[in-house]
């Protein structure tokens, strides 16, 4: 009987790590979509450049660059969460990094947000919730 709860406890444990892992991951994605945005409006791209030089000057203008780390470092911590966790668990909380960008749009680019992008936001709110209660 002791040995069962003490196992509980580790996976509690366990589950609490991943679920850390898991927003430390989105937020790092998320920043580094803020920072990648930030340098495009400084230097914009378009799809006809994507194949000429002005992509390596895009991925090394100072904030595409620290976007482009943040994201690789969210990704290398998917590694983890990827290896621990069930992926009908985890992935969906990726949706999470929809209601950090949508907060970081209106207070660092000032950009409008309308009654349903919010109400899209309380959804999926509510479907994070569901999936960690399950």
């Amino acid at each position: 009987m002791k040995k069962s709860r003490v196992a509980g406890k580790v996976k509690k444990i366990m589950a609490v790590d991943v679920l850390a892992l898991i927003l430390v991951s989105v937020a790092l994605g998320a920043f580094g979509q803020m920072f990648m945005k930030l340098g495009l409006k400084e230097k914009p791209i378009d799809l006809t450049q994507l194949a000429s030089l002005k992509l390596f000057d895009t991925l090394f203008q100072r904030y595409v660059f620290i976007g482009v780390v943040l994201y690789l470092i969210a990704v290398m911590l998917w590694f983890v969460v990827l290896s621990k966790a069930e992926l009908s668990f985890a992935y969906p909380l990726i949706s999470i990094a929809y209601i950090i960008t949508a907060f970081m749009a209106y207070f660092v680019f000032g950009e409008r947000i309308s009654v349903f992008r919010w109400l899209g936001i309380l959804l999926i709110l509510g479907g994070v919730f569901l999936i960690t209660r399950g």
